[in-house]
Order: C-alpha cells, then structure tokens, then sequence
C-alpha cells in the first residue's frame, strides 16, 4: 500500500461502501496515518445502489468527503460524449457511475486508489460460491459442501448459489442452449452465425476447479474493468492505481489453494479476517454484493430513453432485424415499463449497441 501512495500530487480514494474500498480507506487512515479524500456516486435512500449508509460509516474521520449523485438526465447529456470516449458498448451504467466519480476527483486530487481486483482474486462476486461448491462436490469434500451450502442460505436467504452451481454441472451443450434462451431477443440470423463459436463467456463459466475460475476471471474478465477504468480515469487528467493488484499479493492469493476466500457462506473470508479491527463492522461483515450498481431500472423508464428506445425499434434502427427481434425488444421493454420486470440490463445493452454503432459505423 505505501508504493501506490507515493505521490508528489494529491492521492484520494474512491470509496463505494464495499468491503474492498474500505480496506484501502481504513489502511491509508490507520496504518499510514494519512487522511485521503474519497469520492463516491450516491443516489436517494432506498433507491437501487446507494451506499450512503456504509459511506457514512467513515464521516468525522475523513475530512474532505466528495459525492455526485448520477441520474437519467445527467446521464442523457453525457451519453454522446461516454459512448464515443469508451469506443465499445459497456454492459452496465456502473461503468458510468464510475466515469461521474471520476469527474468529480478532477480538480480535486490527481491520483485515485480503489478497490478493482479484489473480487476476481478473492472470489467476491456471489456467483462464485457456484464455483465453490462445484469444487467441492468434485474432490467429494461432501461434510464442507453440506455445511457451505446451509450457511449460504443461513446468510444470505437466496437461492441463487444454488443455482449458479446447478448451471455449472450443466453440459457445456446445454448452458449455451439456456444462455441463448435467456437473450430470446437476440435475432436468429446471429445466433446461427455466432453459436459455433465457444466465447469468452462460456470459458469463464466452464472451470475445472475454483482456481482454474480465478485465473480466467483475471484472463477475461478483469481485463475489461481495467479498461474501463483507464479510459474514465485518464479523460478527466486523472491516473488511477489499484492496490490489490500489486503483483506479489496477486502472485501469493492465485498460488495458494487453500485459501480461505469462502468461509461459513462469507466471500472474501481472509480479506474479512485481516480487516478486524480496521475497517467497521458494518461493512465488514456485510452479505450483500451491489458493485457500483445504479438504479438504471428507474432511468430507462425516462422520457429520452423511452424515445431512445424507440430508435432502437424504429425503421431506421442499426440493430434492429439484424442483431435484435424488434418484436421481443418491444415486449421486453413495454414489460419493463409497466413494471411487470426488470429488464433494464438488456434495454441498456441495446441502447448502448445502437448508439455505439451509430458513432463508430455510420
């Protein structure tokens, strides 16, 4: 940690509320004795990814506490100019959250800390107990997997562990079958032209162990959000560092089989473990996994983007027929509109297609 604060510029950090940028708060804070800015992306209380409430957990300890609150009309004036400044469709508005955290930093410090990385390192994302289990069954560990699966549901009250390892024991066959199927509005020219293929995705969900999954999400997936961040960083005079992707912590975690990532249906156990003491309770021991998330749901039921929207089922549409059922499109949206679903991830998706293929190919 004290390398990434070596700086003949102000440092701050970018603090979500997360276990992962709270460690980088509370080490700066306690074991260097320094007191960083931080800036976040808040939104109303009770709305889809607000952390304010973890955020707070560290008001009156740090002096300066920067905060933008990202909207559907901010991000309507900003969306010609995200879309050009990232020259690929991104798959969720968390990557624009990201991009007003960063425009809030300029002016303010020139290098920014957070937390990327630690998920894919210490398996953090909840999919990942998918992963776990699957191992488990596979070395017949059956007494950990029992006692994993019932604190699982004991925590976190869901379901979806178990059927992220109920997708995994799948045949590659038939997980392509339910991915497609999950996309119905994709067009079926593509998918004819396209489902030959094996893609990244299908290599980051066919793992033979848990360690075998860590290093694909390294290989393919944390990638992008470097990307991602570099472009956001980098527009607004900005250089971005990530501590935990130092690369003697990242050599020892991704060689080290035994490490307690998943403990008593807890992620990220060890990292848990060493912030006792350090970073508050609250968010130390929190359950809940959001990630930048925004409530992009309330957004895309907006005016511009009901109007966007049509653009992308319109006549004159780039996607339409060709990538996209314009007939599914329509339902999926009239459904996410009247509130019957929420179906903002795949709406974005098609409106950030449409309008990327619009700047780059037209």
């Amino acid at each position: 940690m004290g390398l990434r604060l070596r700086s003949d510029v102000p440092v701050g950090v970018c603090l979500s509320g997360g276990l992962d940028s709270s460690s980088i708060v509370s080490l700066v804070l306690e074991r260097h004795r320094m007191n960083p800015s931080t800036f976040s992306a808040v939104y109303n209380k009770g709305q889809y990814g607000d952390e304010s409430e973890f955020i707070n957990e560290y008001s009156g300890r740090i002096s300066k506490m920067f905060f933008t609150t990202p909207d559907a009309r901010t991000l309507s004036l900003d969306l010609k100019n995200f879309v050009r400044l990232h020259a690929e469709p991104v798959p969720a508005t968390g990557v624009y959250a990201q991009y007003k955290v960063m425009e809030l930093a300029r002016g303010n410090v020139v290098v920014t800390l957070d937390g990327q990385g630690a998920d894919e390192m210490l398996a953090g994302y909840h999919y990942f107990f998918g992963f776990f289990f699957k191992d488990l069954l596979r070395r017949l560990r059956l007494g950990r997997l029992t006692r994993e699966m019932y604190c699982y549901l004991r925590n976190h009250r869901s379901i979806y562990g178990l059927q992220s390892v109920a997708y995994l024991l799948l045949p590659g066959a038939l997980r392509r079958r339910a991915m497609i199927a999950s996309r119905g509005y994709l067009s079926d020219a593509f998918i004819l032209d396209h489902s030959g293929r094996r893609s990244v995705a299908e290599s980051l969900y066919d793992p033979h162990s848990m360690q075998d999954a860590l290093f694909s999400h390294f290989e393919y997936k944390l990638e992008h959000l470097l990307k991602w961040e570099d472009r956001n960083s980098m527009y607004f005079s900005l250089e971005a560092r990530v501590p935990f992707l130092d690369h003697n912590l990242v050599e020892r975690c991704l060689s080290t089989e035994g490490l307690d990532r998943i403990k008593s249906g807890m992620t990220k156990a060890v990292l848990r473990e060493g912030m006792k003491g350090l970073v508050p309770e609250k968010i130390r021991l929190r359950k809940d996994k959001i990630g930048f998330g925004t409530p992009q749901d309330e957004w895309l039921r907006e005016p511009y983007f009901r109007d966007l929207m049509l653009d992308v089922l319109g006549r004159d549409s780039i996607i339409g027929g060709k990538y996209v059922k314009t007939e599914k499109a329509a339902a999926i949206y009239d459904d996410h509109l009247k509130g019957r679903a929420n179906n903002s991830k795949e709406i974005w998706k098609m409106i950030n297609l449409e309008l990327w293929m619009r700047e780059f190919f037209v």
